[in-house]
């Protein structure tokens, strides 16, 4: 069974960083991806980033594309998500998502999901 669990949330003051890890266990498939989503209040699952497993590709959405970095650590099993100049907008909750398919940044795709992890980025 795929486990998938985030941490690295928390406070930060716009303008600050922030690095979310997912750290994930129990994945047996051949190649896939993994994607970071963010839900942001009142608004729908968004998905922000995502890394391919075997090319090494990546794909940002246009709202992060240059502030936000994904990145893998295959020896750890365990993915990240580099958040830069971040505004009081982007709070919300952050999930991890990983398929055993082509890389998209469409929740309906991913069918394993993490718990996610709160980021507050104060007015």
């Amino acid at each position: 069974r795929v486990q998938l669990v985030e941490s690295g949330g928390g406070s930060v003051q716009a303008g600050g960083s922030l690095r979310l890890s997912c750290i994930v266990s129990g994945y047996t498939y051949t190649g896939g991806c993994l994607a970071w989503f963010r839900q942001l209040p009142g608004k729908g699952r968004e998905g922000v980033a995502s890394l391919d497993f075997g090319t090494g590709s990546t794909a940002y959405s246009d709202s992060v594309q240059g502030r936000f970095a994904i990145s893998r650590d295959s020896a750890a099993n365990t993915a990240y998500l580099q958040m830069s100049s971040l505004n009081t907008e982007e709070t919300g909750v952050y999930f991890c998502a990983t398929r055993a398919g082509a890389l998209y940044l469409a929740a309906g795709w991913y069918n394993m999901w993490g718990q996610g992890t709160q980021v507050t980025v104060p007015s």
